[in-house]
């Protein structure tokens, strides 16, 4: 079984969510008008639907990232399902036990659902492949390869914006595409949803190798790459890009490729300006452009709530919970 197709059921429905890329058009779009349907669910009195009763959700983060996980924990926790997060710095793992004999223990205790967030790609995939029928498995980010539920509170995000139409849209993502785990998943969604003209802007140090094949333009030069845009997608500077020979200093990629209001004045008037989390700013992105009327960053860690209840409820609703394999 490929790497892309485990991720469907034999009745073609979503069984795990692994990457953007090797699902269909129709699913990505299911995704999105489920998480429309869950999006009214944080302004009700009680935030809970009873979807996920009686399931258990493994968080297993080896990798820190509190948004993320905590995103997590708020959309499982809204589809009534019981949450279990693994410390995994202070688990087994350090002591020596293999990542399959975590797998195993943890899979013992009648668990439904792991969230797996890793610093190697592909391990999400490797745990899908070894886990019990009933199981799904989530990721929540795996090395520099994918980060699909991001990636889709990002589409979702612009679907809000700009409605559901991406065949008349220009996307710009700008930054680290090279090391971008959330670029690449991006890329794919869009080109799935069809979208106009998909670019990317960066400097050439920044760039995979095989960036012609992603099916973007390629700029290097931001004013013109964000030139008639109608959504710009900022990504994070990893630090540790500075520390190495790829890129001079903050202040000088600041110049070159930091948003500020003036070059943002390139794209199309009601352009919307995005960003996953965290921000550095004065180094991707200047406050006055962040915190503008044009930037919904906060309006996307709200809608990766009603995402993951959709990606949640989708891979979990179609087979029967532990009970019904013994």
């Amino acid at each position: 079984m490929s790497r892309t197709n485990l991720q469907i059921g034999d009745d073609g429905k979503l069984r795990h969510f692994l990457s953007t890329e090797g699902l269909t058009h129709g699913l990505l779009n299911e995704i999105l008008d489920t998480a429309e349907s869950f999006a009214g669910v944080t302004e009700q009195s009680v935030k809970k639907v009873p979807l996920l009763r009686g399931r258990t959700i493994v968080n297993l983060f080896f990798e820190a990232s509190t948004r993320t996980r905590t995103t997590f924990e708020l959309a499982a926790k809204r589809l009534s399902a019981d949450v279990l997060n693994i410390n995994v710095d202070a688990s087994a793992t350090v002591k020596g036990e293999t990542l399959l004999d975590t797998l195993r223990n943890l899979e013992a205790m009648h668990v439904d659902m792991f969230v797996v967030r890793h610093c190697d790609s592909g391990t999400a995939h490797f745990i899908a492949r070894h886990v019990q029928p009933h199981v799904s498995v989530i990721n929540a980010g795996d090395g520099r390869h994918a980060h699909p539920t991001q990636a889709m509170l990002d589409m979702f995000t612009i679907r809000r914006e700009k409605g559901a139409d991406f065949g008349r849209l220009r996307v710009a993502i700008v930054g680290d595409i090279a090391h971008s785990r959330v670029a690449r998943s991006q890329i794919h969604a869009l080109n799935l949803l069809n979208t106009s003209e998909v670019r990317i802007v960066a400097p050439r140090t920044l760039l995979p190798f095989d960036v012609e094949s992603l099916g973007v333009k390629v700029y290097h030069d931001l004013r013109d790459g964000l030139r008639d845009v109608d959504v710009v997608i900022m990504l994070r500077l990893q630090n540790e890009r500075m520390k190495g020979a790829m890129l001079p200093s903050e202040h000088e990629y600041f110049q070159l490729y930091g948003l500020t209001e003036e070059k943002l004045s390139m794209a199309s008037p009601d352009v919307t300006v995005m960003h996953p989390g965290p921000i550095n700013r004065g180094v991707e992105i200047d406050s006055q452009v962040a915190d503008g009327s044009r930037s919904v960053i906060l309006q996307q860690v709200t809608y990766g709530i009603a995402v993951r209840m959709a990606v949640m409820s989708m891979a979990m609703q179609q087979r029967p919970s532990q009970e019904n394999h013994g």
